[in-house]
């Protein structure tokens, strides 16, 4: 590589424009457009007797009112289920628009459009709609139970039984020396990125083509649904996602209801329509995820070793699956984490309920597994007095075991096989970075003062970069500028950064020469999108191998041009130039001119291109054959399977002794995503993914009452952390090249926020010697526990081994 950029902590270059209020987002667009709205369903489980319009039809300003009857053909049919698994025997997704009966709370059942926002609601509340109140299913207890069914055709609400295992866990466990059985739960929450969803849709009826613009993560996705379900070629629809506001999952799913109604609208109307969701509409219209119950049996030896470990897993997809069974399979595959387990088996039970649904939220399914694994070796330690952080060391995969088969299949359908590691060392300095060794003397200076502290330990390993494949362009313009498109969106990950610096290190260029576009389908058509720590490991690996075509290209030009043999170049600063001698040199923005032979000058450079000025020999075509003009290069880049990342983290907290309330005093991190493009954007990811963690761990959770209503569906009532609640988070960088893509890097989108709460619950418990089985715990909770403690010896630790 020429100009020295990759690895640097280049500073963001999308934030100068982003905090300074020049971002460009959903509601900033089409501010004449007519304004959609939602009469959405207050029942969590009802049938749909009648919908009287009449009222709505007095609004002045009123331009259509729709309900399921009113969508024709395609639009009306029920959304798809976009990723289908043998083992999901009852998938089931709602309609655009409500079709006789309601499932959730929020669920669209008509489509008002009118001329501006305000008039659309006021429409919409003189709507009225005629419900059969049906009895509502809520929580996984009352599923399993299934004394009522979400859908009548799927008993027993079981949408999927997913079954992974690797050997015989049972006999395994048999036969182990101990055996611990015990249960955990973790609550339902929710990704809140402060731009919620928004639709933007301009039909023009001359072209017959659609412009759309949408906040989401999958922008040439939501083009072909769209185009699949309006009958129209994918080259007629556009798909733009201008600046979105934080995604974290939620927005990968596609296509949302309005993604489908407000297009349909905007041609049949021959109007432009805009949809911006409110916050409300995205607590209870969305999607959530993380709620699981799950029931643990595991076998040891004497020195912590794991030899059979078995779990049944019970997931709440809530009311549809849209997005098929992914979470239920990254937790029952992710569980395993950095450890080699003698023998396992995973059940997993996804149950349909009465509630918003599911779909993946950073972690998406990791969060769960870790939570099993972590607590279980601290079940594990405790069980044997043995120090925490050795019992998991004792189970460790070693950096010689590499590539590690855990003989199961992965998300992507490909085989769960790590690719490279060393997490014993991302243990050691994790002890260190957070002070392990020399804790117990900081927990007895701070008792003896009234203080009550606890540390906490969590390691985990993330499949990132999964397929199947993500494309970048790459053109050098005759002004030397570099434009580096492709597919994937942006949510605020530093794309624009981390694709610059790499087609710059590519180039030789600087990086102020570089200009990156993302999510426009008028610039990339074929993608797949951003979600499950994909975009640096997909998007970046292809940028760098077109960015690697265009090198080669303006090397062979500029050796023609140099008389000079290709293999004794080099690009400077964006000037090729003989090796070692820079007197022979030509700039790239001239290679790009001699690129494209012209007949036309139509400026001083383009003069230098036409045919008396030069060219190749008469007795050869101007552009040889295989060859195209302009300097620009377009590749793709497509996994055998996904690389694996890694990660410890470590954290020490503070127990109010009267009031339970929780503080984390410090939070240690050690990553590792292969060779980093950008410490920074790097830091940044992780520390907004702890933040997001904490937040999951001690405050936000879903409140749903018995007839399926969320209590707490505004930022009034749905907690989350301040920076007060967040500590400064110490990080720490292991790189262990990925032997899989050509830049040797892995994913690092998702984990800052994958072990948070096993690693507060592990600090908690220890500071408080109570077990903790649930998460998100609140002061109330943790309160609580200590009552049930006081009469239950069981749920106390052991105080001989409270140590390590």
């Amino acid at each position: 590589m020429g100009t020295r950029v990759f690895g640097e902590p280049v500073e963001r270059r999308e934030d100068g424009r982003l905090t300074t209020g020049r971002g460009r987002y959903l509601d900033d667009l089409g501010r004449d457009a007519l304004a959609a709205a939602f009469v959405r369903s207050p029942h969590a489980h009802a049938r749909i007797l009648d919908i009287d319009v009449a009222g709505a039809l007095d609004v002045d300003g009123l331009v259509a009112v729709y309900t399921w009857e009113d969508l024709p053909g395609r639009v009306g049919e029920p959304l798809p289920l976009l990723i289908p698994h043998p083992a999901l025997t009852h998938g089931r997704t709602g309609y655009p628009l409500a079709r006789d009966v309601v499932r959730h709370v929020g669920e669209p059942v008509v489509m008002v459009v009118a001329r501006d926002r305000y008039l659309a609601e006021d429409a919409a509340e003189r709507i009225r709609v005629d419900y059969e109140p049906l009895p509502a299913v809520v929580g996984l207890e009352a599923a399993t139970r299934a004394e009522h069914l979400v859908h009548d055709d799927v008993p027993g609400n079981v949408g999927a039984v997913l079954v992974q295992e690797n050997g015989d866990a049972a006999a395994a466990i048999e036969a182990a020396p101990h055996v611990l059985e015990f249960s955990l739960s973790i609550e339902r929450s929710a990704s809140m990125p402060l731009e919620g969803r928004g639709v933007y849709a301009r039909w023009d009826a001359d072209d017959g083509s659609l412009r759309v613009y949408s906040s989401t993560q999958a922008s040439t996705s939501v083009r072909a649904a769209i185009a699949a379900r309006l009958g129209m070629p994918n080259g007629k629809v556009e798909v733009i996602a201008p600046d979105v506001g934080g995604g974290f999952g939620v927005k990968i799913v596609h296509p949302w209801p309005e993604e489908i109604l407000v297009p349909w609208a905007a041609r049949l109307l021959d109007r432009e329509i805009k949809w911006t969701e409110d916050r409300r509409e995205h607590f209870v219209a969305a999607a959530h995820e993380r709620g699981q119950l799950q029931d643990v049996r595991v076998g040891f030896d004497d020195e912590g070793r794991v030899l059979g470990l078995d779990v049944r897993i019970r997931h709440d997809h809530g009311a549809y699956t849209p997005y098929g069974i992914i979470i239920p399979i990254i937790t029952s595959t992710q569980l395993l984490g950095p450890y080699k387990i003698g023998a396992y088996r995973a059940e997993v039970v996804s149950l349909y309920t009465n509630t918003l649904i599911v779909t993946p939220y950073r972690g998406a399914g990791r969060p769960q597994g870790v939570f099993c694994m972590e607590r279980t070796m601290d079940r594990i330690a405790r069980h044997l007095g043995r120090d925490r952080a050795d019992v998991r060391e004792a189970n460790l995969i070693q950096p010689d075991e590499f590539p590690y088969d855990q003989g199961l299949t992965f998300q992507d359908g490909r085989p769960l096989v790590y690719d490279s590691g060393d997490y014993p060392e991302l243990m050691r300095r994790t002890r260190e970075l957070i002070g392990w060794d020399g804790f117990e003397a900081e927990r007895a200076k701070a008792a003896a003062r009234g203080r009550r502290l606890g540390i906490g330990l969590g390691i985990y390993v993330e499949g990132t970069g999964v397929g199947p494949y993500e494309g970048g362009h790459v053109e050098i313009d005759t002004s030397g500028r570099v434009h580096v498109s492709t597919g994937l969106t942006s949510q605020g990950q530093g794309h624009e950064t981390v694709f610059a610096q790499i087609a710059a290190a590519e180039l030789g260029v600087p990086i102020e020469d570089v200009h990156v576009t993302t999510g426009d389908t008028r610039r990339f058509g074929y993608a797949v999108g951003t979600f499950a720590s994909r975009a640096a490991v997909m998007s970046g690996n292809a940028i760098a191998l077109a960015a690697r075509k265009v090198r080669e290209k303006a090397l062979r030009i500029a050796g023609e041009a140099l008389e000079a043999d290709p293999r004794d170049l080099e690009i400077t600063d964006g000037v090729v130039h003989v090796r070692g001698d820079r007197s022979s040199a030509v700039p790239l923005r001239t290679v790009a001119v001699l690129s494209n032979p012209l007949r036309y000058a139509f400026d001083e450079a383009a003069a230098a291109a036409t045919q008396f000025a030069v060219g190749r020999p008469v007795t050869e075509p101007p552009v040889a054959e295989g060859d195209e003009p302009g300097l620009e290069g377009r590749d793709y880049y497509s996994p055998v399977r996904s690389t694996f990342a890694a990660g410890a983290h470590a954290a020490i907290v503070e127990v109010d002794p009267d009031t339970a309330e929780v503080s984390v005093l410090r939070y240690a991190v050690v990553h590792d995503c292969g060779r980093l493009i950008n410490p920074m954007v790097v830091e940044g990811q992780i520390h907004g993914g702890v933040a997001q963690g904490i937040g999951g761990a001690l405050y936000e959770r879903m409140a749903y009452d018995e007839s399926g209503q969320l209590l707490n569906a505004s930022f009034m009532d749905f907690l989350m952390p301040y920076a007060t609640e967040v500590p400064r988070i110490e990080t720490d960088h292991l790189e262990t090249p990925s032997p899989l893509n050509p830049l040797g890097i892995k994913g690092a989108g998702e984990a800052g926020v994958i072990p948070v709460s096993a690693v507060i619950a592990s600090a908690v418990e220890d500071a408080e010697g109570v077990r903790v089985d649930a998460m998100p715990i609140s002061p109330d909770d943790l309160y609580t526990l200590r009552l049930r403690a006081a009469d239950d010896p069981s749920l106390r630790l052991p105080e001989n081994v409270r140590a390590g």
